[in-house]
């Protein structure tokens, strides 16, 4: 008989989701030699690790009464027009790829490329990433991808350290730098045992006291100068030097590569991929040819078939740390790979031409408000997207932009900053210009006798060289032509639409579309991650909710949500317990127990939290010698820092001992 819990549709999101029905799992049951999943979880976990009481969370929802009770979360966001920049900036997902890609599970539910000849679609989207940033970079290499811009600083300082000629110990951050930026590189730093100077780089560098530099190109204000001079001395102490930058100013700007940089990171976020209270975005780093090999991250070659046909794959995985482990450049893996895909598919979407007059529409905006705001004279001239202004009554300014639900970016207490973007409007320059100075302008008669060039930035730094020439980039600009080549792709591709992947790892897999759902609607999509607190209570109530449920699973007090991965939670993890031991006076305790077993981000990040990796022995089903791992311990047992142990361990079996 039907059960009344089956009837109110109780068991509805976990029977779909999984999908095996009762005769299946009979036939499944029966194979295993058990006769239910309750003997077999029995049998597979541990008598001593068992848990035997229910966990203490909310009751189960079906679907419907999900994604009503996130309705109303997400309308305890507040979606303001924002312009605090910093990095990040609203822009127009095309419906193209928001259906064909972001929404489609046969894009998102592959398994990371390790398998080339069933990845061939996804494996020549990201190789397209690549050639995007390596034109707009003017740099002959690129990975695809990095997690976010300011990991993406750190990872640079790395490369930078280990290639660096220059023996000094200390690097150098530019304070117009992005703050988030500057604080990683710090975090990041730290470990490695390297000093990091913040200062102004044209007043306080030093090229002899350091081994590199990062810079900011526009700087966090907004602010453009040419930096090749600087580059060029850090370069003659024998230092190398990254610059951060914005893809969409790359289209009008000199490339990092011609001005002389070593390396050129950023966010490919404003390329059609929604701001999402701050990720998930793919972030990039491209490269000089002599430093390939030093760069974190996946790289797409091309190869050819056993047919002799062109073929994609990953190349160059021998500095990566599924096979380097503690030698590794670094322990990111796949790193937002789908967002990836999204921002080169924008640029096939719009092409060199489209993307041109983003920018210039972009930059546009920018210069009508200096224009109409004149009363105001902003802190540098030469600018693209942002301008910044010091200004006398800020309380008047905050409250006229509360009327208006308008973020800016407040830097001290009379310093505003305001970054145009790609959805940027007359009507928006308008409202701006009344914020800032309490007068009406005709902002849509002054566009009239606005040149449409590249006005505000130095001839010197204007790009004056072609890119985006492959083909792709230039062929699918109508709706039918995309949405074949998007099929195409996702048709050389092995994903759950297909069939089963019996694959493990942290790699994403089978969100349902009821969970993936909510990911667009503008109410969270469409939250800058600086905007005030009080604009974003949805997410603060779905992150505390989840954080509650995380520490309730895993029976600690307290969860950080920081993390974007796997790697980097990792490595906030081994970041605590140095921090831990530190404030106990042991900061010598720094030697890591990892299992030879271990998956390769493991000892890879122990490096990066700069500890010493001692490698404990496994038996031959792969499971860890206690022995061994005793012995180990009692030996190094005056340095002992961490054991870091993957449970179930990366065979998929919960282990005693």
């Amino acid at each position: 008989m039907t059960t009344l819990d089956e009837l109110l549709n109780g068991s509805e999101f976990h029977g779909r989701h999984i999908g095996i029905d009762s005769t299946a799992e009979a036939a499944m049951l029966a194979t295993l030699g058990v006769s239910s999943r309750d003997e077999l979880v029995r049998q597979a976990i541990p008598a001593s690790i068992f848990r035997d009481s229910l966990l203490n969370l909310p009751p189960p929802a079906t679907e419907a009464e999900a994604l009503a009770e996130l309705r109303g979360i997400a309308a305890q966001n507040q979606v303001w027009r924002t312009y605090i920049g910093m990095g990040y900036a609203n822009c127009h997902t095309p419906p193209v790829i928001l259906r064909n890609v972001l929404e489609n599970p046969g894009w998102y539910t592959a398994y990371t490329p390790y398998q080339a000849e069933i990845s061939q679609g996804r494996l020549e989207s990201l190789l397209l990433f690549q050639q995007m940033i390596m034109d707009l970079t003017g740099m002959p290499a690129a990975n695809a991808s990095l997690l976010d811009e300011a990991t993406a600083a750190g990872e640079a300082m790395a490369v930078i350290h280990r290639a660096a000629k220059s023996k000094a110990e200390a690097f150098f951050v530019d304070a117009a730098c992005h703050p988030q930026v500057i604080a990683v590189i710090q975090t990041r730093a730290k470990w490695f045992g390297v000093p990091v100077i913040v200062g102004d780089a044209h007043a306080d560098l030093d090229p002899s006291a350091v081994f590199g530099a990062h810079l900011q190109y526009p700087d966090t204000f907004g602010a453009l100068a040419d930096p090749s001079a600087l580059i060029a001395r850090i370069h003659a102490a024998g230092g190398l030097v990254s610059l951060g930058t914005d893809p969409l100013a790359l289209v009008l700007l000199k490339s990092p590569g011609a001005l002389g940089a070593d390396i050129a990171i950023g966010s490919a976020q404003r390329f059609g991929v929604p701001l999402g209270f701050g990720g998930p975005h793919a972030a990039y780093m491209a490269v000089r040819q002599d430093l390939v090999r030093q760069i974190p991250g996946r790289i797409i070659g091309v190869s050819v078939d056993a047919a002799g046909r062109t073929a994609y794959r990953m190349a160059l995985q021998t500095r990566e740390q599924h096979i380097r482990r503690d030698k590794a450049t670094s322990n990111i893996c796949t790193a937002q790979a789908l967002l990836a895909n999204m921002a080169a598919l924008y640029a096939v979407w719009h092409g060199p031409e489209g993307l041109r007059r983003i920018a210039l529409r972009t930059h546009l905006m920018a210069r009508l408000l200096v224009n109409a705001a004149s009363s105001l004279v902003p802190d540098s001239s030469a600018f693209f997207d942002t301008v910044t202004f010091t200004v006398k009554a800020a309380a008047d300014i905050r409250a006229r932009a509360a009327e208006r639900r308008i973020n800016l970016r407040w830097i001290g207490a009379d310093r505003v900053g305001v970054t145009m973007d790609e959805t940027t409007t007359l009507a928006d320059v308008a409202d701006l210009a009344w914020v800032l100075t309490a007068h009406h302008v005709n902002v849509q008669e002054r566009a009239q006798t606005f040149a449409t060039d590249a006005a505000a930035i130095p001839a010197l730094l204007r790009r004056g060289d072609t890119i985006l020439v492959h083909g792709a980039f230039n062929r699918f600009h109508s709706e039918t032509e995309m949405m074949r080549y998007l099929k195409r792709l996702e048709n050389r591709d092995y994903s759950l639409v297909h069939g089963m992947i019996p694959l493990g790892s942290c790699t994403m897999k089978l969100n349902a579309a009821a969970e993936m759902a909510p990911v667009t609607w503008p109410e969270f999509s469409d939250i800058h991650p600086f905007a005030p607190g009080v604009q974003a209570q949805g997410y603060a109530r779905m992150l505390g909710d989840v954080t509650a449920a995380l520490a309730e699973i895993t029976g600690l007090p307290s969860v950080s949500m920081q993390p974007n991965s796997g790697a980097n939670g990792e490595y906030a993890g081994l970041v605590t317990i140095r921090n831990y031991h530190a404030a106990g006076g042991q900061a010598h305790r720094d030697i890591c127990l990892i299992p030879q077993s271990a998956h390769g981000t493991n000892p890879a990040t122990a490096h990066m939290a700069g500890m010493r990796v001692v490698v404990v022995a496994c038996d031959a089903s792969g499971n860890v010698d206690v022995d061994d791992l005793r012995a180990k311990a009692e030996q190094h047992r005056e340095a002992l820092g961490a054991l870091m142990i993957t449970y179930p361990s990366t065979h998929g079996v919960f282990e005693s001992g």
